[in-house]
This record gives structure tokens, sequence and C-alpha cells, in this order.
């Protein structure tokens, strides 16, 4: 038995049919391009990202020059009859930073000058929960000295910078300040307050010391107070560049018990440099 039978195959709806054939089409495409290309161009950006952030970060225009670090510690008498009975202990760190721009002050340009200077991310940590914890601005007149500072607004500090002659003369340094041209360290100041309370001086021991000779006096111990700060320093150059820093500082207060501490540590190398944002 033979079968000789043809099958015709008619389209009725040719429009509808290349409607159709242009959808698959559509669809095939976007899957391509999420799948394949899309990753491709994805990686391919990224490379090109990292490429040129490298490059603009081979010749730094802003780093870290030095550190200078003071500490010590105060007592707050708050006996009615000053007797010594009910004092309010604290630790203090003054720190200043100071920025080199990679110039002199006759070669300053609109790069290497700062139009904006911020820090944010403010993390303090110690191996004790006892004080109130506190980092902001410090008036450099104050260097060295006993001040009661308050926590910054929203975690920031916004500093003031200076661009003429005219503006240093009018300027009040008990706000935050910093000259254009990186002339005048970033100046902060940390405060462990009240991190012992209700403290009395006894009778064997009339005499009180007002710095850090009181931190043994009274048996506090420098593993629980030492602390680690992390924050980070923005810059906005006169090209509205942006150029950020990490800064970590593992604060070791031995020596403390003498009175005072003062330490300075000049920097270099890579570790110190801001990073150049892309904008």
């Amino acid at each position: 038995m033979q079968f000789n039978k043809k099958f015709n195959f008619k389209i009725r709806n040719v429009r509808l049919a290349f409607v159709i054939l242009i959808v698959l089409a559509i669809v095939l495409l976007i899957i391509y391009y999420n799948f394949i290309f899309a990753k491709a161009f994805a990686k391919n950006n990224f490379a090109n990202q990292v490429e040129e952030i490298s490059e603009e970060n081979q010749n730094p225009i802003f780093s870290i020059q030095k550190i200078h670090l003071y500490n010590s510690a105060n007592a707050v008498d708050n006996s009615e009859d000053q007797s010594l009975s009910n004092m309010a202990i604290s630790q203090y760190s003054d720190i200043s930073i100071f920025i080199d721009n990679g110039q002199t002050i006759s070669d300053l340009t609109d790069e290497n000058s700062v139009k904006e200077l911020y820090i944010d991310n403010i993390e303090i940590t110690s191996n004790s929960d006892n004080g109130t914890k506190i980092l902001n601005y410090k008036n450099p007149l104050n260097f060295g000295k006993y001040q009661n500072i308050s926590e910054p607004d929203k975690n920031r500090i916004d500093f003031n910078v200076v661009k003429t002659n005219e503006q240093n003369e009018n300027n009040n340094y008990n706000e935050p300040t910093f000259y254009t041209d990186c002339s005048n360290p970033i100046s902060l100041g940390y405060l462990n307050k009240d991190l012992l309370t209700n403290y009395s001086v006894s009778n064997e021991n009339n005499a009180v010391s007002f710095n850090g000779k009181i931190l043994e006096q009274a048996n506090v111990s420098l593993d629980d107070i030492n602390y680690t700060l992390n924050f980070t320093i923005h810059i906005i150059n006169n090209l509205n560049q942006h150029f950020s820093y990490n800064m970590k500082l593992n604060v070791d207060l031995s020596g403390i018990y003498d009175g005072y501490t003062y330490k300075g540590k000049d920097t270099s190398g890579r570790d110190y440099q801001f990073f150049k944002e892309l904008n």
C-alpha cells in the first residue's frame, strides 16, 4: 500500500507571523545580552575602571605627612566642700594631623589647594565601656590642655577652609579651621569623659595629680582604656576633585602614669596617600 499524499502548509496571516518572528528575535537578543554580552561588558568596564583609578593615583596630590599625639588625664572635683571626695576622672588625647600637598606655597594651584575638608565614619573602640568616648575638633591653641568637647553633629566634622589673610584675621579658631594651602594641621581632640566617677582621695594621700598620674592613683587599667580611632578624611580641591583617606590610630597609653606622653610620627609611602576618587 502506498500513500502518496502531499501536505501543503500555508500561512494564513503573514503579518502576524512576521510580528511573532520579530518578537522572538528580540527575546533572543535580550537573552544573549543578559547572559553573554552584559557580563563581558561589565567585566571589561570594571577592568577599565580599575586601570583608570590606578593611573589617577600614581602621583598622589595629598598625603599624610606626620601625626602628633599628646595623652594625659584630668579630674573634676564635684564635692560641695572641695574635699576631693567626689571626683570624676577623664582621659584625653590631642591629635595633630599634618597634610602634605606636594608643593610649596609659591606653587599653590587649584589642584593642590583645599576647597572643602570634612571627617566622617568616626568609630572608637576600646576594651572598656566605661566613660563617654568622643572625637571632635579641638582649638589648636589648647593643644596639651584639658578641654571639654562635645559629640560632633551627625558624626561628622566640617572644617571652615581659610583661603585669604582677611578670612584668617576674622576667623574663630574655636570652630573647625583648616588652611587652603595645608599649612596648618587638622586639630582633633579625643575625650573619654567620666571613665571613673565618685573617686575619693584617701586620707593617707590628700594630694592629687590633675594629669595622667591620677589614672595610676585610681587604679585605672591602661589595657582597659587603650583605644583605636577609625575615621575618614575627605578633601575636595578647587578643581572639585575628591580625595579620601581612611585613618586608623591604635593609641597605646603606655607611659601616661608619669603624667603625660607626647609622640610624633613622620609618615611616608603609599599607605599614607589620599585616594583620588573618580567623579
